[in-house]
């Protein structure tokens, strides 16, 4: 087994050692949001951290009604902007905590007023050193390349912080994700025979919208480090703006689609894409009412849309490690690529 794949499978006791560990520091942070009284969220991240970065950006003005902006780092390092962070929420969100143009945003935000909070695996990093408050994914070491459990550990902190700022995600919800995820799992034997059928693919599409929206990227992102898959990554809505031009007979599309808000949408455009011959592929629920003939992975256990996104990103890492698998690749050393990478 890859050290991709034991991390896929560390993801539940990873999950539940996370959710453990912080839900009271959420707590006492609440009283910090409360008194501060921000009117806005800046996040800031690199790589699979920027992919949970947006979904951090989607749950938070979700449940909380605060605006959040993605921060641009060169901005800071680059161009040497001064921006007014007063009321400011600033989060840094990196695996190892070691990105130095992560670091230099937290800095300058810190400077001119933020309160600064870092969201990483590693407790005696740079970014732990220099923030106001620290969340700690407790995922354990990182020895893949392609980061799974520390991403959905940071994912997991981002309900913990949506918590902390609002009232509509409650930690009662959230202590069921690891066992959501630990029923995903239980589908990585289809998955592995599926992926045979994708042996050949060079290119495809990933689409999600909403919620799942920074799956399709975190999908795409995996599907390019593992197997060496161009892989494009869209909105559902963004998608029928022009990309659905590059869609021929036996293309292949990737779908997250989650009973919800967002379904109905990802439905019709199914039926577009099968007009069009596509070859097209779902994650959706077990009991999901799909087009007759869709190929379908199917995530077991009902579940609220807005906590779908970790279960339903398992699948997809699964999906990855099980192609590169089939492609004679291995996943735990993508060329051009290490755990940790430093820009500036």
């Amino acid at each position: 087994m890859s050290l991709m794949l034991q991390e896929i499978f560390d993801q539940p006791a990873a999950l539940e050692r996370t959710f453990r560990a912080e839900r009271e520091h959420a707590q006492e942070f609440q009283r910090v949001a409360q008194a501060r009284k921000f009117r806005l969220v800046v996040l800031v991240a690199r790589g699979t951290s920027d992919n949970a970065a947006l979904f951090g950006r989607y749950l938070i003005e979700l449940t909380t009604g605060i605006p959040v902006s993605l921060a641009a780092p060169s901005i800071h390092t680059l161009y040497h902007a001064r921006l007014d962070f007063r009321d400011a929420l600033v989060v840094g969100i990196s695996q190892s905590g070691e990105g130095t143009d992560i670091n230099l945003v937290l800095k300058a935000a810190r400077r001119e007023g933020a309160v600064t909070l870092g969201v990483t695996n590693e407790a005696r990093s740079t970014m732990a050193s220099l923030v106001d408050e620290v969340f700690l994914v407790r995922a354990g070491r990182q020895r893949s390349v392609a980061a799974t459990k520390t991403y959905t550990g940071q994912l997991m902190l981002f309900y913990l912080l949506a918590c902390a700022l609002g009232r509509h995600i409650t930690l009662a919800s959230v202590s069921e994700i690891p066992q959501r995820v630990k029923q995903a799992l239980g589908l990585a034997a289809e998955i592995q025979a599926l992926a045979e059928r994708y042996r050949y693919m060079r290119q495809c599409a990933v689409v999600a919208r909403g919620i799942n929206y920074a799956n399709a990227y975190e999908l795409a992102l995996k599907l390019m480090e593992t197997c060496y898959v161009v892989a494009e990554r869209f909105s559902s809505a963004d998608f029928l703006h022009g990309p659905i031009a590059l869609i021929e007979r036996d293309f292949p599309v990737l779908m997250i689609m989650p009973e919800g808000k967002t379904f109905a949408d990802l439905k019709k455009l199914i039926g577009r894409l099968k007009e069009l011959r596509a070859e097209t592929l779902v994650i959706s629920s077990e009991n999901a009412q799909l087009p007759r003939e869709v190929r379908a992975i199917r995530v077991p256990g009902a579940m609220p849309e807005i906590y779908s996104p970790i279960p339903y990103i398992v699948p997809g890492q699964l999906f990855a490690a099980s192609l590169a698998a089939v492609k004679g690749l291995d996943p735990d050393k993508p060329r051009s690529l290490k755990i940790v990478t430093k820009t500036v």
